[in-house]
């Protein structure tokens, strides 16, 4: 039996966190949905990965040793893509319990499918870029369940978070102090706190486990007096800048620079937020530059739940404390200011002074006063910058992959 993790048809929901990456690329917690997954199976069973083709040679590039989009057996296990790993998603996929024609769906979400190939293909043999879930369930025995955790809307990453960060720890060594910490650090109830060979805790710095965990990872940096404290999890080679205040669930990705008071947020590999500034319950995507003084409001005045605008009409996210949720390349100038539930798109550029819209459409380029296109060759000019001065070369294939999101962004017909 071939199990193969899909993306489906409400995955451009979820735009544009998801516009460089495949669903399960997405974080929440300090793991991404694919790396929660793959450390539940632990090699018990072989994935295959599904996703959208113009994704799909990059993403090559980055796993060389996955199989993508590659159908080589008649009996098919479909696992949604969306699935936030648990100990009854791993039963299913590695004790094999879904019987042939079966499918287990949570409300409209079909979660698991045993299905023949012929079902999933065209007459090429070929997948779709989503597969269509709703006419799949109808030509399966569909069995109800409930108790699966999946992303739904795009602010599901942010909801999730204080949970999955605390499950992610369950993995951490704590109570291993191993990389330098100066002497005059201050290292408080150290049986919670992970210091990775390679790290650095410089003078001054406080990390203080009495409230929840610290992890800090190989080759990180925490320059002085810096204070973590209440769930910080930094990736390898991440940095934490002189005097920040780092709390209460945050993840930090690979080579990512933070400052500042940073509470209830993530932050995708190669991010750059290393100045003053409040960041709150807000996802920060790869290759986002957050300009010095840029402030984020996570709560209403009122208090009342938090809307998002997606695709010009409102959403209740039922949320009291929602920030800043900003697709890859994403930028803002100093001292900018970005209202509760603001969606920032792929490569948009922010400045000027005052509130930008709470939607802020890809490949756009303006602020209070008004957006234009962000011309596809300054912005692929403008990414190689900022990729090399990280020592990264983007390659023909992610090129592709940005161009071909610009262009459909532009023609209104991303997914299609």
């Amino acid at each position: 039996m071939q199990v193969i993790v899909f993306e489906d048809t409400k995955v451009p929901e979820l735009k544009p966190l998801v516009n460089l990456k495949p669903v399960y690329g997405l974080s929440t917690g300090f793991r991404t949905l694919q790396e929660k997954l793959e450390h539940s199976i632990r090699g018990q069973v072989k994935l295959t990965w599904h996703l959208r083709r113009y994704l799909a040679s990059y993403y090559g590039e980055q796993h060389p040793a996955s199989v993508i989009n590659k159908v080589e057996e008649d009996d098919i296990l479909l696992v949604n893509g969306r699935l936030v790993w648990g100990t009854a998603v791993t039963q299913i996929i590695t004790e094999g319990v879904l019987e042939p024609g079966k499918a287990y769906m949570q409300g409209d979400d079909l979660l698991f499918a045993r299905v023949h190939r012929t079902l999933i293909t065209n007459d090429s043999g070929l997948l779709p870029d989503l597969i269509d879930t709703f006419r799949l369930a109808g030509e399966l025995v569909v069995e109800s369940v409930t108790g699966f955790r999946v992303i739904r809307h795009l602010w599901d990453v942010i909801a999730f978070h204080p949970d999955e960060i605390v499950r992610d720890a369950e993995t951490l060594e704590l109570g291993r102090i191993e990389g330098s910490v100066h002497t005059s650090a201050s290292i408080v109830n150290p049986s919670n706190i992970y210091v990775a060979p390679g790290a650095v805790v410089r003078a001054g710095a406080v990390l203080d486990g009495d409230e929840g965990f610290i992890a800090v990872g190989e080759g990180a940096i925490v320059d002085p007096q810096a204070v973590l404290m209440q769930n910080v999890f930094l990736a390898p080679h991440s940095r934490v800048k002189t005097g920040a205040n780092i709390y209460s669930n945050v993840a930090v990705g690979i080579a990512s620079k933070i400052g500042g008071e940073v509470e209830d947020s993530i932050i995708e590999p190669f991010a750059n937020k290393q100045h003053d500034g409040f960041l709150g319950h807000s996802y920060i995507s790869s290759w986002c530059n957050l300009g010095a003084g840029t402030n984020t409001s996570d709560l209403k005045n009122n208090y009342s739940p938090i809307k998002l605008l997606l695709n010009g009409r409102e959403e209740m996210t039922g949320l009291q404390f929602l920030g800043l949720l900003i697709g890859d390349h994403g930028k803002s100038s100093i001292n900018s200011m970005f209202n509760t539930g603001t969606v920032v798109g792929t490569a948009a550029n922010v400045f000027n002074a005052g509130f930008p819209p709470k939607e802020v459409l890809s490949f756009s380029w303006g602020g209070s006063a008004g957006f234009e296109t962000y011309a596809i060759e300054k912005a692929v000019e403008t990414a190689k910058k900022v990729m090399e001065r990280r020592h990264v070369v983007m390659s023909s294939a992610y090129e592709s992959m940005f161009r071909y999101v610009a262009a459909m962004e532009d023609s209104g017909r991303l997914f299609v």
